[in-house]
């Protein structure tokens, strides 16, 4: 991996991008993937780069409805892989989640590779081999394990494509979308749109995991009911207005 200076401006996003070019090295990440952090980067300048109100709302819906879930899930792609693996495996202890591979650009070589990753990184369990039960779409993302993804009612889906979001809302399970760019299919289908840099997201959830623990049922539940999506993209797509009327007027005082 490149040295990044601990000075350097942009140094979380500049170790990120590290790690996702790391990814493609270890047969984790596609090459497509770099494609995708790239425009999660551009996403992520529009917001500022740090974890918004909206975000934070969303993050601690989100937590609200895996910790009451019954059958929660969270889903695995090469860059959540390469980016955010211990938090992940942290991340399911406390929510008694599983975790799951499931690819775009599946092949039995690279879910092996992923599995054995996340492994290394203390997961037990990981599915996403058997692919035994079929999601009504094109693409090998269809594929999902029956124990897994097919039978949740909580899936959490990082960096979603949207066709699968819309076929897990179809089959009425709870979507937890984690997307910086709030105009997309997956933003705009998912019941909980958390509009954030993976790595922040997960870091919220873990803080805020650890805080709901032990709320019960009830106080759980208010938080969920009290949630609406609808306005938190509002308030996201709102959020990057504002910090571009700042930054433009503000424009030769602060640099990206």
């Amino acid at each position: 991996m490149t040295q990044i200076p601990h000075d350097h401006p942009r140094y979380k996003s500049l170790i990120t991008r590290e790690m996702a070019v790391e990814g493609v090295k270890k047969g984790i990440t596609s090459t497509q993937g770099l494609i995708a952090q790239g425009r999660g980067e551009a996403f992520d300048y529009l917001i500022g780069e740090y974890s918004t109100e909206s975000a934070k709302e969303a993050e601690r819906a989100a937590t609200a409805h895996l910790l009451l879930a019954k059958k929660p899930v969270i889903s695995i792609n090469g860059n959540t892989a390469a980016l955010v693996p211990d938090e992940m495996v942290e991340l399911s202890n406390i929510i008694k989640a599983s975790l799951e591979v499931n690819l775009f650009h599946r092949s039995r070589d690279r879910i092996d590779r992923i599995i054995e990753h996340m492994e290394s990184h203390g997961a037990e369990n990981v599915l996403g081999r058997k692919g035994d039960s079929v999601l009504d779409l094109s693409h090998d993302r269809r594929m999902v394990d029956h124990e897994g993804i097919y039978s949740a009612d909580v899936v959490l889906v990082p960096l979603e494509d949207g066709d699968r979001c819309e076929k897990l809302s179809e089959m009425d399970k709870v979507v937890i979308a984690i997307d910086l760019n709030p105009l997309s299919r997956t933003s705009q289908c998912a019941d909980v749109t958390i509009v954030d840099n993976i790595t922040r997201a997960f870091e919220n959830m873990l803080q805020y995991a650890d805080e709901m623990k032990n709320l019960n049922y009830d106080k759980l539940r208010e938080i969920v009911d009290s949630y609406d999506n609808n306005r938190i993209i509002t308030l996201a797509i709102d959020e990057i207005t504002t910090w571009l009327s700042k930054f433009s007027k503000e424009s030769g005082t602060k640099r990206l």
